[in-house]
């Protein structure tokens, strides 16, 4: 799991956070990013994601039956 980690940059762009969570970026634009709990950094007007966060969001999110 940490050498696939290495591969991505700490700030993911758009297109990188939907690869990382294994989906295409327009159900990332549609369930993920457009959720007001989904934390963001802004590089200027560009947003960038954490792992981190993608992964808390993704877990916390989750329904358990």
């Amino acid at each position: 799991m940490q050498k696939e980690l290495q591969r991505f940059p700490l700030l993911l762009t758009r297109e990188q956070a939907s690869s990382y969570l294994g989906i295409d970026p327009k159900s990332f634009d549609k369930f993920i990013r457009s959720h007001s709990d989904m934390p963001r950094f802004m590089v200027g007007s560009r947003e960038r994601f954490t792992i981190k966060d993608l992964d808390e969001f993704v877990f916390s999110h989750s329904i358990i039956d």
